[in-house]
């Protein structure tokens, strides 16, 4: 996929605004998910998760958007968790981003942990799309929430969407704006590997696993990479992209997002935040916000 059609991004709400019933609603747009497979949260894959109806760990998933201009754009919402304890980690999806979609429910307004990702949005520069959500409601109170909105943010109260995720209403509308609004990602594809970890796992057959959006080059299979925060030098077994499950690929190339097996048996050396580079042309610096 060309650098240029490819839009990263994230969805900021605060508890129960709606965050995860509009990720549904965009995996079923674009058809990430076959409908016999789709279950509410299906992002949601940790069981406590769907149980506490917050999310705690951070996951991320490729979808297809044929958008209205006839091009097809690749975009990668990479979630953030939704617990107030982890804004370190929340800093670091959103620095795998572009972009994001600032969810607010029309019945509460904006509340304080949106405020708090509001900032972390801010500061790592990305777009924000503003989204009312429930507007179906009958308690909902849109004029007074665009108002909220514009006096917090400014922009166009015009450009705020309105949606139900719920009803599915508004959904087409928000997936034209994110190809619109949010900026292509930038990184330079003949420049030395660096990939930022936003999350990583273990699995118990693969050992850890990092979740990585590529800032600069590209890493394939057989690649010797570095873990900049503690010199660690791992061959590639595989690398992929991230849909519902995981699906190996040639190469991760500048700009996208998935993930990379290289035998690491510990989770610990796949610290979120660190930077992975080339063992044999490393970068000269590492990625900025690890800490």
């Amino acid at each position: 996929m060309s650098q240029t059609h490819i839009r990263n991004f994230s969805i900021i709400a605060h508890i129960d605004h709606g965050k995860s019933t509009l990720a549904d609603r965009l995996l079923e747009i674009t058809k990430a998910v076959p409908p016999d497979q789709m279950r509410e949260q299906i992002l949601d894959d940790m069981d406590l998760e769907r149980e506490r109806g917050i999310t705690i760990k951070a996951h991320a998933i490729t979808m297809y958007y044929t958008a209205k201009d006839g091009i097809t754009y690749e975009l990668n919402l990479i979630d953030t968790p939704g617990h107030v304890d982890f804004s370190y980690e929340v800093s670091r999806s959103l620095a795998a981003c572009e972009g994001a979609i600032l969810v607010v429910d029309a019945t509460q307004g904006i509340e304080a942990q949106t405020v708090s990702n509001i900032y972390l949005a801010l500061e790592n520069h990305l777009e924000l799309i503003p989204v009312i959500n429930k507007i179906d409601l009958p308690s909902a109170q849109v004029e007074s929430t665009k108002k909220q909105i514009v006096d917090f943010l400014g922009g166009d109260p015009d450009k705020i969407l309105l949606v139900s995720a719920k009803e599915g209403i508004g959904i087409e509308e928000l997936m034209e704006a994110i190809v619109e609004r949010i900026p292509p990602p930038s990184g330079d594809p003949q420049a030395p590997l660096r990939a930022l970890i936003f999350d990583s796992f273990f699995d118990s057959y693969r050992g850890a696993i990092a979740l990585v959006r590529i800032v600069d080059g590209e890493v394939r299979p057989g690649d010797s990479i570095q873990f900049f925060s503690n010199k660690k030098v791992f061959k590639v077994d595989e690398v992929g992209r991230l849909y519902l499950e995981r699906k190996p690929t040639d190469c991760l190339k500048v700009g996208e997002v998935g993930y990379i097996i290289a035998g690491v048996k510990n989770l610990s050396d796949t610290k979120v935040g660190d930077t992975i580079t080339s063992a044999l042309c490393p970068a000269e610096k590492p990625l900025p916000g690890f800490r």
